[in-house]
């Protein structure tokens, strides 16, 4: 059996993870100084009720150690797992990459490491690449290589307004300006991202958000993440106008916690895109 792991970041919904088989595991997210495990002791509605306060506390996250990711697999070998295919974040942005290959020489049976060249649910659209290579017949190794080679193929695009979180992050620093009086959007590939555009409605946003995932004109899935309420309207509008797109052949709805809301703030709407047909 080739067990699926990943890391907390990929925003992996908890009916998919089940329905993948993914074991997950968690991000450290520190809040005034006190750590929590994402999706354990810190869910996404937690998060939300502390920042909708308007007290902006400390955010930090870090990477899992090599030792939490080692439990994570025996978990799966003690389940049955003969070899496993693990994909996270991108090495770019965070070191769980590092962490899960110092793991896999830990543990006794084959651990083949993806580095997806993303974030959030775009890992988990990689992963889900190696769940349908698994499906099919692949060996570990197969499955890791396909996951791999559609990573460069896993596009985002998204509405950022928590420009303060975003400029804390450093993940953003060289892509946003220091204020906008427009809602600026943010589209791309991997960690490549540029301004598209920026706009004050809600459809001229929806507009601009769109248009990346069926630009090429090939079928596609997608994924659209809510963060804090009140950008509810607007990810309703955006699921809504890509279920009616005849290119998006799915369409999947998660969660924006606080592994990946600790860079980019509240405001944050948008999702992500890659090929259905590879």
């Amino acid at each position: 059996m080739i067990a699926l792991v990943t890391d907390s970041s990929s925003q992996i919904p908890a009916g998919l993870a089940e329905r993948l088989g993914v074991h997950v595991v968690p991000i450290t997210v520190t809040i005034d100084g006190i750590e929590h495990r994402e999706g354990l002791d810190l869910t996404a509605d937690d998060f939300w009720a502390r920042i909708e306060t308007g007290d902006l506390p400390e955010i930090g996250t870090s990477q899992p150690s090599p030792g939490e990711i080692v439990a994570v697999y025996e978990a799966a070998e003690a389940r049955g797992a003969t070899a496993i295919v693990s994909v996270h974040v991108g090495a770019d942005v965070s070191g769980t990459v590092n962490a899960a290959k110092l793991a896999a020489e830990v543990v006794s049976m084959p651990v083949h490491v993806v580095d997806s060249g993303t974030a959030s649910f775009g890992v988990t659209a990689c992963l889900w690449r190696a769940a349908d290579a698994i499906a099919a017949g692949s060996g570990p190794a197969e499955a890791a290589a396909r996951a791999a080679a559609m990573a460069p193929s896993i596009g985002t695009s998204f509405i950022l307004q928590g420009l303060d979180f975003a400029h804390a992050s450093g993940r953003f620093e060289r892509t946003l300006p220091d204020s906008a009086d427009d809602v600026i959007v943010l589209a791309g590939y991997g960690t490549a991202l540029e301004i598209v555009g920026t706009a004050r409605d809600a459809e001229a946003l929806c507009d601009l958000i769109v248009a990346p995932f069926t630009a090429e004109g090939r079928p596609v899935r997608a994924a659209v993440g809510l963060a804090d309420d009140s950008t509810a309207a607007l990810t309703e509008m955006i699921e809504q106008r890509l279920r009616a797109d005849r290119l998006v052949t799915e369409v999947v709805r998660y969660r924006v916690g606080p592994s990946i809301a600790a860079h980019t703030g509240p405001g944050a709407a948008g999702g992500f895109w890659w090929p259905a047909d590879v």
